[in-house]
């Protein structure tokens, strides 16, 4: 079975967090919460994640220094972040946002409806990732397979033009080893 995405949650207030969880619920995505920028960075060592809803104002390390240490990592760079803030719709706040990768960028109070359906798109994406994965590594695997039983035929037509009895003998023990796939 395919893992299930996970969506990041990461805010200073365990309000807001209980809050994005409901919003949450009901989607093919399990919400994974953490109270600090330091606790997102640290779990997105082990995780994987469709995307991050990051709080921009956190005490420490802010949602923007977050979302540049995340944005710089090979493993995590790819991750869509969403900003949501409760600071006033501050247009220098936003850009500062996607200066640092964030594909959006919500003022609270935000519709609960439209998070839901951006979330949902970015799960869908990563779900769509993981069966290209999947069939990428399908299809590999295929021509690993389809590349032994060449070299395999090729050595058995070898063998059967050194010609003889002994060499018929060996190319069918050769194909029949290749059948198998031993």
């Amino acid at each position: 079975m395919a893992e299930r995405a996970k969506a990041l949650l990461v805010d200073d207030r365990k309000d807001n967090l209980l809050a994005l969880e409901a919003i949450l619920q009901g989607l093919p995505v399990t919400p994974v919460a953490v109270e600090s920028g330091e606790a997102a960075l640290k779990q997105l060592l082990t995780d994987d994640f469709a995307v991050i809803l990051l709080d921009a104002q956190m005490p420490n390390m802010d949602g923007f220094e977050t979302a540049g240490h995340i944005k710089r990592r090979e493993r995590t760079r790819h991750v869509p972040i969403l900003f949501l803030t409760a600071a006033d719709r501050d247009a220098q706040l936003a850009l500062r946002g996607y200066a640092v990768g964030a594909v959006d960028y919500l003022t609270k109070p935000f519709d609960p409806w439209v998070l839901r359906a951006k979330v949902s798109i970015f799960v869908d994406l990563w779900n769509k990732t993981q069966q290209l994965k999947a069939h990428s590594e399908a299809t590999r695997e295929r021509e690993a397979q389809w590349q032994r039983l060449t070299e395999t035929v090729d050595e058995a037509a070898r063998v059967l033009r050194s010609g003889g009895d002994e060499a018929a003998a060996e190319a069918l023990a050769l194909l029949e080893k290749a059948r198998w796939g031993n």
